[in-house]
């Protein structure tokens, strides 16, 4: 079963509609994929609302797990804690955080302020340092390895030290287009590549599972 918790649609900057995208993965035989839009205060409402809405007729009328979250993107850092919570109370199921990838100017310590603000996962969180690993751990945010490129640059970073606390991380594609779909045989070329090992995939896997949990 693959999962893929990152995923954009025409709400922001992604090219496809939620069923269009979510019929894509389905037909490469993904269990759960959550919709995760970019937000910040100004469409926040709107996407939540609009995301609910198709997920729940994709998955009473689908094999797939369809999941209405949002992306949490360069907003101040002071101000995640806030968005999370009004987020939820609109029925967002997954919060993601645009964490501190190297390839866009994200304000400092947004990985600080996201694994403190209850989100569920933090993407692409760059040259994160290992004391924010450990609070994220205690917290249950999970850190992101992500397959698209430029924000991919500090994956092996980011493994490097997760490997001290089990590995607290989840693999996501961040698409935005179809292309960025991976189907079974290219996730798993990317799982391998970056040199994760059996053993290790096994507690990703169980982390995957972890996060639909918390949905259900």
């Amino acid at each position: 079963m693959l999962f893929d918790y990152h995923t954009h649609t025409i709400f922001s900057d992604g090219e496809l509609l939620p069923s269009e995208l979510l019929r894509r993965y389905e037909v490469n035989n993904y269990k759960a994929v959550a919709i995760t839009d970019h937000a910040d205060s100004s469409n926040f409402e709107f996407i939540i609302s609009s995301i609910i809405r198709v997920c729940e007729d994709i998955t009473r009328e689908t094999e797939i797990i369809a999941i209405p979250g949002i992306e949490l993107t360069h907003v101040p850092p002071r101000m995640i804690e806030s968005l999370v919570l009004k987020a939820r109370r609109l029925g967002a199921k997954l919060i993601v955080l645009h964490g501190e990838t190297p390839v866009e100017p994200v304000p400092e310590k947004t990985n600080f302020y996201g694994v403190r603000a209850g989100i569920d996962i933090l993407a692409h969180p760059g040259f994160i340092d290992e004391d924010i690993i450990k609070t994220a751990v205690e917290m249950g945010v999970f850190l992101e390895i992500s397959s698209r490129r430029g924000h991919s640059m500090a994956n092996g970073h980011v493994l490097k030290l997760a490997r001290n606390y089990g590995l607290p991380v989840v693999i996501n594609s961040d698409a935005h287009s179809p292309s960025d779909i991976m189907d079974e045989e290219r996730w798993k070329k990317f799982v391998f590549g970056l040199g994760i090992s059996e053993e290790e995939l096994e507690i990703i896997y169980t982390n995957q599972i972890s996060v639909l949990k918390r949905m259900r």
